[in-house]
Parts: C-alpha cells; structure tokens; sequence
C-alpha cells in the first residue's frame, strides 16, 4: 500500500463539484435508508438469533407445484451434486491463481469448458460468467471489440429475456453503444456490431437461426440445447447455467455462460482455463490467455470482470457427469414431452396455445391473467409468468409429474 495516497480534502471537494454536491452528506442524502435511520431491535444471543431467523424462514411457502419458467426453471439435482459440491476442498478454495496448489479446481474449470463448448457446438468456452444477463452484455462488448469499436451500434432481439435487456443497457450505456430493438431482424446490418437473438426466444419459441453479415450472438437455452440443434450459426453463444444442476435459489445466486468460435478467444473476457504438461511431462493446467486487468495492462484489459462462478460452474459440471449424455438428453425430452402434453390439455379446456414449435416454454392466452394466476395459487400451483393482462409464459419440466399436469388442467378448466 506504499504507493496509496488518500484524497485530500481539496480533491474531494473537486470531485464532489462535478456532480453538483456540495458536501458528502449532500451526495448520499437520496439513498433513503443510511445506517443513523436504522430501527434496531435489542441485542440477540446466538440462540435467540436462530429462533427469530427460523421463525422468519416459515413464512417462505415452497411447497408449491411449480410451472414457473422465463430463464429460471425447477430441475431434479441429483443428491451427489451438493454433497461433492459442499466438500471443503471445493467450499473454501477463493481463487485458482497458483496452479501447483489448485489443480483440482483448474480441472473442474476445465472440464466445464468442455462441457459447455460440446453442448453449443463452440471452439472454445471460459470460465462462466456472473448469470445470463451479464454473459449477454459482455457479448455485445466482446463484438465491439471484434469489430475493433467502429460500429457504435448492436441490433437486439425484442424477444430476449427482460431481465437480460436491463443489463445489456446499463452496459451499452457505459460504452456509448446504441442499442436497436427488433421484432423482425432488418435486411442491413453492416452498420451494427452484432445481432442478438434468444434461442429459443423468451416466449419459448423455436425457429429457425440465419446467419447475419455481422457478428451474430445467441443466447441459448442448454436444457434445451439437449434436444435441439446447438446454434452453429453462431459466433458467440451465451446464457445461463441455472438449468444445469443449479437450484432457483429464489432468483439466484445462477452463474453465466460464454462460448465463442476459436478465432475470437483472445477477445473472451474472465478467466480460461488450459491444459498443458509440467517439467515432468505429466499432465496440467493452468489459467492461459490472460485478458483480465488483473494480470495486464489494465487499458489492454478485455473487461473489468474479475473472477467467475467456480462453485457453481462445479455443480454444473458434476450434474452433466452424473446425468452423462443420455441422461442429460433424457431430461430434455421429458421436459418436452411434459410442456406438449399440458399445451395439448389446455386446448382442450379452451386455453389457446399461442407458439408453433416450442421445448418446454409456451404462451397461453385467457381472459384475465391475474385472476387466473391468482386461483391457481390459492390451489397450490404456480401457473406460470404473467406477460399481460391476457397472455402468461408457461414452463414445464421433468420435475412436473402426470399428477402435477392434470391438477393444472383441472384447475384451470373452472377459472
């Protein structure tokens, strides 16, 4: 810390003029909970702690029948993932920096990049990335790069995941990168860094992928993946890995994914893992293409993203051992053939389908979404993502047995 040198009161205050403050309280007096407002209830032993928090925790219903989707679904775990996953070896490791104290990890890191890159039919995957919405982000500035910062410009799908969208434009913002929506891809777009679609799309959709004179990023759905063709259209493939082993978690915490073809891997951002031989020949690995600001001139630096998901990379890669191929390939199907069968069910009650090809995603139309969510819950059941006031995502995996299916069915035929 020798080189550190802290503000100066002048400095601050040059600092503080820029944005129009005139003092720090001034700065964070928008922020409406600071620590003087805190309310704070008397201490708590230990003991007393546990109980309140328990206490707490039962007002989280989750005893629910799940039929929820939109990027985060409910998939079996098998019970190795987490014990393997919890082992301290893997639990306490920070950071695979030195590879003579980390190879364990750095193999895990590895076999997840192989994994990820069979699945997307890539060259060459990294390390993961913080969730879906960042991989996607970092995509469209990864294309940028590729296109050397000429055109200010990335053509994104109407269709992509909501969530995804914010990120991408709190990203695009901080780069100057205008961002265009479409519903129907435009004939030219030579003047765009990339193009960006959703496969299948938000709504479930699938169709078919063509190939854009520019750089052309697919945000994938791996369950998916299993059943359907990876998009070999692609040049960079992004998503998220939640599907893979990894618990709703309530929302998170999920991790990201990022697959390129070979010739852009100098332009992935995070961490790579390598494999190599040591001084005596044996096999090992290695963190290789250094591209993050921590081990280059940080100018030169290809993103600012600082670690990866290595947990939950490790839950991904433990759950595709396990499964292996055809088990993970099995899952796909049942999902599949589960969605068809309750879209099927529905159309016959009445519910209109909305898609034509879909996987385990669709989107029905009924009178009034609200009413028809809110009666399924008083049921027991999660009736999907209200989308508006008459269209809702529904979302069915292996998980969702003939019983789970048919109370749907049922419940939804007197609303």
């Amino acid at each position: 810390m020798k080189n550190f040198i802290a503000h100066t009161d002048d400095i601050r205050q040059e600092m503080l003029n820029s944005v129009n403050k005139s003092s720090i309280d001034d700065l964070f007096k928008h922020i409406p909970v600071l620590f003087k407002e805190f309310k704070m209830d008397n201490p708590l032993s230990e003991l007393e702690t546990q109980k309140r928090i328990k206490a707490l925790s039962k007002k989280n219903k989750t005893d629910y029948i799940s039929f929820l989707g939109g990027g985060v679904y409910n998939k079996f775990i098998p019970a190795a993932v987490n014990y393997t996953a919890q082992r301290f070896e893997f639990l306490t490791a920070y950071t695979p920096y030195q590879p003579e104290i980390s190879q364990g990890t750095l193999q895990v890191i590895y076999e997840y990049q192989t994994m990820i890159s069979r699945i997307t039919g890539m060259d060459i995957a990294n390390a993961s990335m913080y969730d879906g919405g960042s991989a996607c982000a970092e995509a469209v500035l990864m294309a940028h790069r590729i296109n050397r910062g000429k055109l200010n410009k990335a053509l994104i799908s109407n269709k992509l995941n909501p969530e995804y969208k914010e990120v991408i434009k709190t990203y695009a913002w901080a780069k100057d990168i205008e961002l265009k929506w479409f519903d129907e891809l435009p004939d030219n777009v030579s003047d765009a860094c990339c193009v960006l679609v959703q496969y299948p799309d938000y709504y479930g959709e699938i169709y078919q992928l063509k190939k854009p004179d520019t750089t052309f990023i697919v945000c994938a759905n791996l369950s998916a993946l299993s059943v359907i063709n990876p998009p070999a259209e692609a040049d960079i493939v992004v998503g998220d890995i939640q599907p893979l082993g990894i618990p709703m978690n309530f929302g998170g915490p999920h991790a990201g994914y990022m697959a390129c073809k070979e010739v852009y891997m100098r332009q992935l951002p995070g961490r790579l893992v390598g494999r190599t031989l040591d001084a005596d020949g044996k096999q090992a690995f290695t963190l290789t293409i250094q591209t993050r600001e921590q081990h280059i001139k940080r100018e030169k630096a290809t993103s600012n993203i600082c670690s990866n998901q290595s947990l939950i990379a490790l839950s991904a890669t433990l759950y595709l051992s396990l499964l292996g191929e055809k088990g993970f390939r099995e899952t796909g199907i049942i999902s599949a053939n589960n969605a068809h069968k309750l879209s099927q069910m529905l159309q016959e009650k009445g519910i209109k389908t909305l898609n034509k090809n879909f996987f385990n995603e669709f989107v029905i139309e009924v009178k009034d979404s609200d009413m028809f969510l809110s009666r399924l819950k008083e049921t027991g059941i999660l009736g999907g993502i209200k989308l508006n006031n008459k269209q809702i995502l529904v979302c069915a995996t292996e998980m969702n047995s003939d019983e789970d299916i048919n109370a749907y069915v049922e419940q939804a035929g007197k609303i």
